[in-house]
């Protein structure tokens, strides 16, 4: 979590979103589905969570708003932690228009090598992460204000994996945007790289959700 929001366990540090092969657009429903460059694999477990809060956007859509547009977003890792194998990690997107904007679903996610290619990525919207199965929900953010989204994955391999692919930092796609930004972060998923997403919420409001602690 960001600290001044709630955290459920989290990762090391990193998170962002669909691109080359694996990109998976925002969206706002509920179900889980997935996207990859490779086979898809579940993931599972939900840590416990603890909390704090911090004042940030308003989940009210204000009438006339736009989308925010991905040129005025500057994303950042707020927070990461991890436990028992299971890792998660608070990604914030601060909005820089000078008008209120608009956003809502679920990030895309692409896992980049340091020589900036891509890495094998599956991503699965909501799954069963305490801190990634909340419901949709659009979020307006003034400027200066950001909207947060959280990343869970296992750093457990799983079949005959001997090694999981890991990033020196990723792509995310904010929702409904065809474009991105690129976070450094460093992130070892195994399953083929699955990467759970949850969809894009605020720090207080009605729809506030939790964050992982500072890293």
């Amino acid at each position: 979590m960001i600290y001044g929001v709630k955290v459920v366990r989290a990762i090391g540090l990193a998170a962002g979103l669909a691109i080359g092969g694996a990109l998976v657009g925002a969206c706002s429903s509920g179900s889980s589905s997935s996207t990859t460059t490779g086979a898809p694999t579940s993931t599972s477990g939900t840590p416990s969570t603890s909390s704090t809060t911090s004042a940030s956007a308003s989940s009210t859509t204000s009438a006339g708003a736009v989308r925010c547009a991905t040129a005025r977003l500057v994303g950042s890792i707020v927070g990461s932690n991890g436990a028992a194998g299971t890792i998660e990690t608070t990604v914030a997107m601060r909005s820089t228009a000078a008008t209120p904007c608009i956003l809502g679903g679920y990030p895309g996610l692409q896992m980049l090598a340091s020589g900036g290619g891509s890495l094998p990525t599956t991503v699965i919207r909501k799954g069963s992460y305490g801190f990634t199965s909340m419901a949709p929900a659009t979020v307006t953010l003034s400027s200066g204000q950001s909207a947060y989204f959280n990343v869970g994955y296992s750093d457990v391999p799983v079949g005959t994996e001997t090694s999981c692919p890991t990033s020196a930092s990723f792509e995310v796609t904010p929702p409904n945007a065809l474009d991105h930004l690129v976070i450094a972060a460093t992130l070892a998923p195994c399953g083929n790289g699955t990467l759970v997403v949850s969809p894009v919420f605020v720090a207080s409001g009605s729809n506030s959700q939790s964050t992982a602690p500072s890293s």
